[in-house]
């Protein structure tokens, strides 16, 4: 009973015009655009300086600043008055103010004092770049304090390449949407055209029904893991360091929490609109409390508490476990337990939260 029940489903998304091609467009998209777009790296940083000594020594530092990478020197200003405009009208980010005797200060052995003001609106941004900025000032005003004896090592990620980093959470955020949404969409979308009905006055027991609409939605999400994993390593040459079944693992784990989910709101949801904003309501808490783009630790002490039951956190933290680092399914057993114990709870309510009127 259950094959034709699932052969019905997947009837139902061939006869779709629309599914078929949003299940293969939309991880290409998302895989060939968002790494390059989601980049956290600050650069481009635009400078005005004010160069109140106007020395060698001076535009020396002027000239370290517009050949660094970071940076787009915007140029030199007058006044720090000036200069200040530029930032209240966002055409600058940081203002470096040289001060008067900069040159002679450096010749006798003393330490000028450099003012950098920056723009802190974006906090990020604004001390991010006063930390670069401050490299640069530095490395000229006490060179030899640059050559401590200091050496890093990065593990794992050692181009410090920010795609590495993204590339993995683009996956549970396919696996988000492309398995919370259309189950979310499904059984509330057969209560609006009315053929449920034909389904409630048949002798299937609910389990086998629900257990039919979770089932393609298990095999689009490898599929989907499928085209990510062979697009990141196709665009961008990053292939995972670990055992790609565990990957799979991860994916269907997942799949089973937000499929369950997205039938228990069409289970309560009586029209598409109200599926619609309930499931985006837990897709938006969900991503934003799962350390996808902030570690959990910096937030606050009652927001890190949602990640204990938040299904996001244990697959974020896992797949880059594996993917990035390459670790073992020892890494990541208490991962795969929470996301197992929390995706059969749901599926376990999916069943039980489906009326059906026999």
């Amino acid at each position: 009973m259950i094959k034709y029940l699932i052969q019905k489903e997947f009837i139902q998304i061939r006869r779709n015009g629309f599914l078929p091609r949003l299940i293969l467009v939309f991880p290409i998209v998302i895989m060939c655009v968002m790494p390059w777009v989601m980049n956290q790296e600050v650069k481009n940083i635009r400078v005005d300086v004010v160069d109140n000594d106007r020395s060698s020594l001076s535009q020396q530092l002027v000239h370290s600043i517009e050949a660094s990478n970071y940076f787009i020197f915007c140029g030199q200003k007058p006044t720090y008055q000036v200069a200040l405009k530029d930032v209240e009208t966002s055409r600058t980010d940081i203002i470096l103010v040289i001060p008067p005797h900069y040159s002679r200060d450096l010749t006798n052995g003393r330490q000028p004092q450099v003012l950098i003001a920056a723009n802190a609106v974006n906090g990020t941004k604004g001390s991010i770049g006063s930390a670069y900025l401050s490299q640069i000032v530095t490395a000229n005003v006490a060179p030899t304090a640059i050559q401590s004896k200091v050496s890093a090592l990065f593990l794992y990620n050692k181009h410090l390449n920010y795609k590495v980093f993204m590339i993995p959470a683009l996956f549970g955020i396919l696996l988000m949407l492309m398995t919370g949404f259309l189950p979310a969409l499904n059984i509330v979308g057969e209560k609006e055209k009315g053929t449920i009905e034909q389904i409630n006055v048949t002798p299937v027991p609910k389990w086998s029904f629900i257990l039919a609409k979770l089932i393609p939605y298990w095999l689009i999400a490898i599929v989907l893991i499928t085209i990510c994993l062979l697009l990141s390593w196709l665009v961008y040459g990053i292939t995972c360091q670990g055992n790609l079944l565990l990957v799979y693992l991860l994916a269907m784990f997942l799949a089973l929490f937000f499929s369950s989910l997205g039938l228990i709101i069409s289970n309560y949801s009586d029209t598409m609109q109200q599926a619609i904003f309930v499931m985006w309501f837990f897709v938006v808490c969900m991503l934003l409390l799962s350390g996808l783009f902030t570690p959990v630790r910096s937030m606050p002490h009652l927001a890190y508490l949602t990640t204990y039951i938040n299904p996001m956190h244990y697959f974020i933290d896992a797949i880059r476990t594996v993917f990035v680092r390459g670790g073992s399914f020892h890494a990541i057993t208490h991962q795969v337990l929470a996301l197992l114990a929390i995706g059969s709870f749901m599926a376990a309510w999916a069943v039980q939260s489906y009326k059906k009127n026999s």
